[in-house]
């Protein structure tokens, strides 16, 4: 358990270095496979007719050709592509699960392509959705190893959170077009606390969550140029782990340390420390003295829905909002009609009101905006 804790460590920095270094992904992508108990593993875009993107595969003895073989042509023949993209949110999903080993056994997918490199069975994780296109973390099984077995999918669930905040983070930074070595706008987007600090515990940069805690000088606050916690105890930690970030990833551990904070009004506080020190994440880093990164969030934070974001942010009621998603969903007037049970008229009423509101013209542009509020930082 301790060697498969420190693999498991290591790998979690990889997977976030490469979320500022895409270069990366193909290597971490094979590691994280050969972790859960794969034969090879594969980070792809899929749409509901098993056309892909972005695919990044890295396998022990299987060609790359055959990878390319399998999105080019037998991807459309997998029974389980309609599964995945129903399946929930970072759940691992088997093949063996959608239907018999001795069917799937009999599918061309099988007798094709899995059977000539020795694949069993495929194990997803969605990691991302939009309405008609998402992206997975996948691992093929080798037929030594059996079907899925429940180890197989602890360790999913164990790297699957972290590829999907990386895959978050990459996308947030390329979608804003920003260099890795200036991400203070990224930063500053972040709904959680971050700061940037040297080993002495001074703040080199803080986005504007942490400035509002700052601010607030309660639980946390700056004295003379450093950050200090108002707990005695929590802030001698800090001082140690600014100190020890300083040593590099070894000195607190790729994954960071984290740390129990309490506000003035009884409110529970996480602080995460993640060491700067590793390859890619030292070199985007603002400046060059921070050594670590401070994420501070409520413990019991909620994040909102993307449908809560849209709702509040062009101020919809909740009627609008039910066309406007069903409009997503199902497509014109008539489909909306029907699916809501209200009247043609009742629904081109209400998309007037949805396109004043959105500064749209068309439905085209209200699933373009949908889509814009379907893929925020979160986790």
């Amino acid at each position: 358990m301790v060697e498969q804790a420190e693999l498991l460590s290591a790998l979690i920095g990889e997977i976030y270095d490469a979320a500022l270094d895409p270069s990366l992904w193909t290597a971490v992508v094979g590691r994280a496979g050969r972790f859960v108990g794969g034969l090879g593993a594969t980070l792809f875009s899929d749409d509901v007719v098993g056309r892909s993107g972005n695919v990044y595969c890295e396998s022990d003895g299987i060609p790359d050709t055959f990878w390319q073989l399998y999105f080019d042509k037998y991807a459309k023949f997998d029974p389980a592509t309609t599964g995945r993209f129903l399946a929930g949110l970072e759940q691992p999903f088997a093949t063996a699960v959608l239907l018999p080993h001795d069917e799937f056994l009999e599918t061309r997918l099988h007798e094709e392509w899995a059977h000539p490199q020795g694949s069993v069975d495929f194990v997803t994780a969605l990691i991302e959705k939009s309405s008609t296109r998402a992206t997975f973390f996948g691992v093929f099984r080798h037929e030594r190893d059996g079907v899925a077995d429940n180890e197989m999918r602890r360790r999913m669930q164990l790297v699957v959170p972290h590829i999907r905040r990386a895959v978050l983070v990459g996308k947030l930074i390329d979608r804003r077009q920003a260099e890795a070595a200036t991400l203070a706008d990224t930063l500053d987007g972040l709904s959680a606390g971050m700061c940037l600090v040297d080993a002495e515990g001074r703040i080199v940069h803080a986005n504007a969550a942490c400035q509002a805690i700052l601010d607030a000088r309660d639980f946390l606050s700056v004295n003379g140029g450093r950050l200090v916690a108002s707990d005695a105890g929590a802030d001698q930690t800090l001082r140690e782990l600014f100190a020890a970030a300083g040593g590099g990833d070894t000195a607190i551990g790729i994954q960071g340390s984290a740390l129990a904070l309490t506000a003035s009004d009884g409110e529970s506080y996480s602080a995460r420390l993640l060491p700067l020190a590793s390859g890619a994440r030292r070199r985007a880093c603002i400046g060059n003295t921070a050594v670590a990164a401070l994420f501070v969030y409520k413990a019991s934070m909620a994040i909102p829905s993307a449908t809560e974001i849209v709702a509040r942010h062009f101020k919809l009621t909740p009627a609008e909002l039910r066309v406007l998603l069903a409009t997503v969903e199902v497509g014109g007037v008539p489909k909306v009609s029907e699916a809501l049970g209200i009247a043609d008229s009742t629904v081109r009423t209400h998309l007037g009101n949805l396109f004043e509101k959105t500064g749209t013209g068309s439905q085209a542009d209200l699933v373009k905006i949908v889509a814009g509020f379907s893929t925020p930082l979160l986790g």
